[in-house]
C-alpha cells in the first residue's frame, strides 16, 4: 500500500494531463500521416509557390550574389517569429481563459495545475471530531491533501447552533460551520461573513452566527434536505475535501457523572463541572451516515481528534457502524491527545487518561497510534490558563504504551494569546505515520 502511494504521490501531478497529452499526441500523429500522404500533391506545390513568390520579392531588393544568404537569414527569422508569435499567443489565450474563470487568481498557473494535482492524487484522509480541535486539525491537512473527509459531531445544543436546532429542527450546524470554514479556499471576505456573529445586543440576532444562519436558510431552500445544504455550501467556500455529519440523526448526549446521576445535554454536562464516569448517546440507536461509513472504509489515514474528549471525540465513536468500521479500515488510525485540560470534562488529566477515558466509553482498541505533545508553553501562558483551573497535558507515554498503542511525541503546540496544536506541524507527523 505504501509503495503505491509513493507512486501515485510521484506521477501525481500529470494525472488527466496524461489523457489530453495521448489525445494530442494520436492528433499529430494522424497530421503528419495526412501531411506525408498529400504532400506532393498540395503541401509541396503550395511551399514551391511561397518559395518562388519570396525569392522573387528579394531578388529586387539584395544583389544576385547574396540572395542566397538572404533568403537563409529571413527564413531563419520567419521561423523564430511564428514560433514566437504562436507561444505568446497560446499563453495569452490560456492565462485569460483561467482568469475569467477565477478573477482572483494571483500565482503562476503552472503552480497552481501542480500543486492542485498533487493535492488531488493525495491520501484519503478522514479527521472525526468537533469543536475547535477539528477544524484546527483540518486547516493542516489541506495542505497535504483534497481527499478529505471531516466527519463531525453533532451533539452540541448551545449557543446559536443549539437555538436554530430547537426552532427549525435542523441538526446542529456549527462545528459543520467551523469545518467549512477551515477546508475554504475561498476569498478570506468569504469566510469572514461565515464567522461573524451577530453582538449581543441585536435582538433576536443577538449571539447567532452568520454561516448558521446561511445554512439554515440553505436548508430551508433544499426543502429540509440537510446533505444538499451542506453540499451547495462546500461549493461557495470552494472546500478541500467534504464534511458529513456522522449521523442525520437528531441525538443528545447522556452522562452518568461520579456520583452515579444522569445529565443530559452537552451544555449542562459542561457546565455541572463535575467527573464524568460513562457518556451515551440518546437514542443510542442513531443511523450513521453512509458517506461518513464508507469514507472510513477507504481511509488511508484516520484522524481522531484532537478536541473535547466526551463531547467531541467519543460521540463520534457512539454511533453505531462508525467503530466497526475503522476497526475494518485498513488505514492508519491516529488519536491526537489535547495539549491542555479542559474543566469539566478533563480536569488534570494526563496524555493516558485520555486514551483510558475514551476506551472505556467504547469498549476495545480504538487507534494504532496516540499523538502526544512534548512542548511546553512558555511560564506567562502557564500561569494565565493556570487562573482558568486548565493545566499542560503530561506526556506519561510509557502508560500509553504498557496499554498497547504506539506513541509519536512531538512539538505540535502554537502559542499566541491561546495554546492550540499548530495545524502544520500535527498534519505534517500525521502524514508521517502513513509511511511508517
Amino acid at each position: 500500500m505504501i509503495r503505491g502511494y509513493r507512486l501515485k504521490k510521484l506521477i501525481g501531478p500529470t494525472a488527466g494531463f496524461r489523457n489530453a497529452l495521448g489525445i494530442l499526441t494520436a492528433g499529430c500523429a494522424s497530421f503528419i500521416i495526412g501531411a506525408a500522404l498529400s504532400f506532393k500533391l498540395i503541401v509541396l506545390p503550395f511551399l514551391e509557390w511561397l518559395a518562388e513568390s519570396a525569392n522573387e520579392l528579394l531578388s529586387h531588393l539584395v544583389s544576385q550574389g547574396k540572395l542566397e544568404y538572404a533568403t537563409h537569414i529571413l527564413g531563419g527569422a520567419f521561423l523564430f517569429l511564428g514560433f514566437y508569435l504562436i507561444f505568446s499567443g497560446v499563453r495569452l489565450a490560456v492565462r485569460h481563459l483561467v482568469q475569467t474563470l477565477s478573477p482572483g487568481i494571483k500565482q503562476g498557473m503552472v503552480g497552481i495545475y501542480l500543486r492542485r494535482q498533487q493535492l488531488a492524487q493525495g491520501p484519503h484522509i478522514v479527521a472525526l471530531g468537533g469543536g475547535t480541535g477539528l477544524s484546527t486539525l483540518l486547516r493542516g491537512l489541506k495542505q497535504h491533501s483534497s481527499n478529505i473527509t471531516a466527519i463531525v459531531t453533532v451533539t452540541d445544543d448551545g449557543g446559536s447552533s443549539g437555538r436554530l436546532s430547537q426552532e427549525t429542527g435542523m441538526i446542529p450546524p456549527g462545528d459543520i460551520r467551523n469545518c467549512l470554514v477551515a477546508l475554504a479556499e475561498a476569498e478570506k471576505s468569504m469566510t469572514d461573513l461565515f464567522q461573524y456573529r451577530f453582538k449581543l445586543e441585536q435582538g433576536s440576532l443577538s449571539g447567532h452566527s452568520m454561516g448558521n444562519l446561511l445554512i439554515a436558510g440553505l436548508v430551508d431552500q433544499a426543502q429540509g434536505d440537510f446533505e444538499k445544504a451542506i453540499e451547495i455550501a462546500s461549493d461557495v467556500l470552494a472546500i478541500r475535501g467534504r464534511v458529513v455529519p456522522s449521523t442525520l440523526s437528531h441525538v443528545r448526549l447522556k452522562a452518568t457523572m461520579e456520583d452515579g446521576s444522569e445529565i443530559f445535554g452537552e451544555t449542562k454536562i459542561v457546565d455541572a463541572r463535575e467527573k464524568i464516569r460513562r457518556i451515551y448517546l440518546d437514542p443510542q440507536n442513531a443511523d450513521p451516515y453512509q458517506a461518513a461509513i464508507d469514507a472510513i472504509l477507504d481511509a488511508d489515514l484516520i484522524c481522531i481528534g484532537p478536541g473535547s474528549v466526551y463531547t467531541s471525540v467519543i460521540p463520534n465513536l457512539l454511533v453505531p457502524g462508525i467503530l466497526s468500521a475503522i476497526r475494518q479500515s485498513d488505514g492508519v488510525k491516529a488519536y491526537i491527545c489535547n495539549v491542555m485540560t479542559q474543566p469539566g470534562e478533563s480536569d488534570s488529566f494526563t496524555a493516558s487518561e485520555h486514551v483510558m477515558a475514551i476506551q472505556s466509553n467504547v469498549d476495545g482498541k480504538f487507534c494504532d497510534y496516540v499523538l502526544v505533545n512534548s512542548g511546553v508553553p512558555n511560564e506567562e501562558l502557564i500561569g494565565k490558563y493556570r487562573t482558568s483551573n486548565q493545566f499542560l497535558v503530561e506526556a506519561d507515554i510509557d502508560r500509553i504504551r504498557a496499554m498497547g498503542f504506539k506513541v509519536a511525541t512531538g512539538d505540535f503546540m502554537s502559542q499566541s494569546e491561546l495554546v492550540r496544536h499548530d495545524p502544520l506541524r500535527l498534519a505534517t507527523r500525521l502524514m508521517r505515520l502513513i509511511g511508517e
